[in-house]
């Protein structure tokens, strides 16, 4: 049947969680103290990374980066959840549907490559510590930040581009809480060949190369700190890059099970459970678990918490 022939769908329908009856306004509360609380926690490391001289260091600058990148992508999914989950479901243009696509693919690709910066900072405070200054320079820094959105930005915009290329004429129901490429190419009525080209092209090497990049760095790290004679230089040693591994796993482990290795088309229930993980703790965890490991975020909390005492009996 011709496209000319056909009804063109210009709202999807997102199912959200359904109805979820007695249980819609305490599932709400909760996903809403787990919004705000980890929106809370980002702003916060992103406010001390900036005021506080202390942490005016590659490794917390790339972290503030983190945390951004989690608000933004946090931003663009949750408020459409809770409305999902008040109303029972609702319709979002086709535009809309799209582009919110692309605003949580920014982040995602962000910070991939963040994550590999990351790793690339602590690879050299380890393995090259007489050099550190000299290659982590603020301006190689500020290079590499902006590299990481750049790569962000673009590699999402040639996906966007192709998916937004597609035509919509027949079931336009999606059973899910926020729009992406998967339901998005299952619904559509024209060939989805060169958008899942493109998103092929563009998602495997944005997943598995800084993946890859972040192994190999570790296993230099590994390699280094196993050379050091003493246990307390052993220990010290991977403290300092600890917190990124286990963000490191966190991340890739959500992100991979819900793109590389998602649930059949009949794990719906498993795939949004995967989703709500990769979209509300995940970003929720990250800086408590740079905050709770580490002396340094730590001090400056309780500095300004002294500081805000002192004000208030002045």
């Amino acid at each position: 049947m011709n496209e000319q022939n056909q009804s063109t769908v210009k709202e999807f329908l997102l199912l959200g969680f359904g109805d979820l009856q007695n249980l819609k306004i305490l599932v709400f509360i909760l996903f809403l103290i787990i919004y705000i609380t980890a929106l809370t926690t980002n702003v916060l490391v992103i406010v001390l990374v900036g005021v506080s001289r202390s942490l005016h260091s590659p490794m917390y600058f790339f972290l503030s980066q983190l945390s951004l990148c989690e608000m933004l992508f946090t931003s663009n999914i949750v408020p459409t959840m809770l409305w999902l989950i008040l109303v029972g479901g609702g319709m979002v243009s086709v535009a809309r549907c799209i582009f919110q696509f692309y605003l949580l693919s920014v982040p995602t690709v962000s910070q991939c490559f963040l994550l590999a910066a990351m790793s690339f900072d602590r690879h050299v405070a380890i393995c090259r510590p007489l050099h550190y200054s000299n290659i982590m320079t603020f301006t190689h820094q500020l290079q590499m930040v902006a590299s990481c959105w750049m790569l962000g930005f673009s590699l999402a915009f040639f996906v966007y581009i192709s998916v937004s290329k597609l035509y919509f004429c027949g079931p336009n129901i999606i059973n899910h809480f926020y729009c992406d490429v998967a339901p998005l190419l299952r619904l559509s009525c024209s060939s989805t060949s060169i958008a899942e080209l493109v998103t092929a092209v563009v998602g495997c090497p944005v997943i598995l190369s800084p993946f890859m990049f972040i192994v190999g760095t570790y296993i230099s790290i590994i390699r280094t700190i196993l050379k050091i004679p003493s246990s307390t230089g052993r220990h010290k040693a991977f403290s300092t890059c600890s917190s990124h591994l286990i963000i490191v796993c966190m991340y890739y482990g959500t992100l991979s099970s819900i793109y590389i290795f998602p649930p059949r088309d009949n794990s719906v229930d498993l795939n949004k459970g995967l989703s709500v993980l990769y979209t509300l703790v995940t970003p929720l965890f990250n800086p408590l678990i740079y905050s709770l490991r580490n002396q340094d975020i730590i001090g400056a909390i309780l500095k300004y918490i002294q500081y805000f005492k002192l004000w208030k009996l002045m």
